[in-house]
């Protein structure tokens, strides 16, 4: 304790009384790097490193099970077997369809193509044009919808009819559309009487045989 410390009566601090100690120097040891050049490689060598994905994993469907999922369907309802016919089918809602439907279509074409030569043909040259557009609008519009609804019955009658002997019969040729065309040419003249219910029967009949030929030999 220092003089001036017993007057003015500061006590020495504990640190003082002990040496400081000595600074002490350690060295790590140094760390080594080692430097690798890189080797160059061939166009050949990258793309056998190179994992190429196979494209069938990127389907939507890739890695589903067909026999595990009820209500997903994979595949499309199969055609019918062949029956020579023009457009593909699946049974006889498709034959119906697309009969009654191109028949109704043909036939109305047709019957306004007549209605407008028999307006035409009707009103002389020099009538006023809106005399022989009414007259044309008025045969068209006649002949035309007659025309379609006719054949449009008959067709529709024609492959119900059609369809019936086939599932009957057990298979598809000539015969079943000739008897179909006879049953719904009698049944469309049924109620004029006997002769002409026959004469509409044999003429539907001799039609879809032709048709039969036709579609058998073209088809």
């Amino acid at each position: 304790m220092t003089l001036w410390d017993t007057f003015t009566g500061r006590r020495p601090s504990p640190s003082s009384s002990h040496p400081p100690a000595e600074p002490s120097t350690t060295f790590d040891t140094p760390t080594t790097y080692t430097l690798t050049q890189p080797t160059a490689q061939s166009a050949t060598d990258l793309l056998n490193s190179t994992s190429i994905p196979d494209p069938s994993a990127l389907h939507p469907l890739a890695g589903l099970n067909a026999e595990t999922l009820d209500y997903l369907t994979l595949e499309d309802t199969p055609l019918a077997p062949p029956t020579h016919a023009a457009l593909p089918s699946r049974g006889w809602s498709d034959d119906l369809c697309y009969g009654t439907g191109i028949t109704y279509i043909s036939a109305l074409s047709l019957g306004g193509a007549w209605g407008l030569i028999e307006g035409l043909n009707r009103t002389p040259a020099s009538a006023p044009p809106k005399l022989r557009l009414n007259s044309v609008l008025n045969s068209v519009t006649r002949r035309g919808p007659f025309l379609g609804n006719s054949a449009g019955v008959l067709a529709l009658v024609y492959n119900l009819v059609n369809s019936a002997v086939g599932a009957a019969r057990g298979k598809s040729d000539a015969a079943n559309s000739v008897v179909a065309g006879a049953v719904s040419g009698m049944l469309f003249k049924s109620t004029r009487g006997v002769r002409p219910m026959m004469i509409s029967g044999g003429l539907v009949a001799g039609a879809a045989g032709a048709w039969a030929i036709t579609r058998k030999a073209l088809f």
